[in-house]
């Protein structure tokens, strides 16, 4: 996430303004509850997450005089093909959604979409981490 960030952010200092003058976009990480809350056996995959959550902010600051904003969407439970596909599929991702708050279910790619829709259109949102998870903290294990 670092270099693809990196990256990124070099080729758009390197761009005019846009419109407003100053402006020249935005830089949206993707992290996981995972980086807040991580499960037993899931230390390098939530140390990974904590990382992209922890450089958020210092990077929206280190940018900030290129014009150039950086946020953070921490998803949890989304409905992905990584749930599978096989006959269970559909009891498993149910179960999984009864750990959620509210809604009792998994998230969709829409309403991922939405978040980072609002997040990047957003011109004052910069150096955040937003959970869209519906509430849920994962337990232990």
């Amino acid at each position: 996430t670092y270099n693809c960030a990196r990256l990124a952010a070099s080729a758009m200092a390197a761009t005019e303004p846009l419109a407003d003058g100053t402006s020249r976009g935005a830089i949206l990480n993707t992290a996981s509850a995972a980086a807040f809350d991580g499960q037993i056996g899931q230390t390098p995959y939530s140390a990974s997450k904590g990382g992209v959550v922890g450089m958020t902010l210092r990077m929206a600051r280190d940018l900030a005089r290129h014009g150039i904003r950086v946020n953070t969407i921490a998803p949890g439970l989304i409905d992905t093909p990584i749930y599978g596909t096989g006959p269970d599929r559909d009891a498993f991702k149910a179960k999984l959604g009864e750990s959620v708050v509210y809604p009792n279910r998994l998230g969709t790619a829409d309403e991922f979409a939405s978040m980072a829709l609002e997040v990047l259109t957003n011109d004052y949102m910069n150096g955040e981490t937003i959970r869209l998870d519906g509430a849920i903290r994962m337990p232990p294990a």
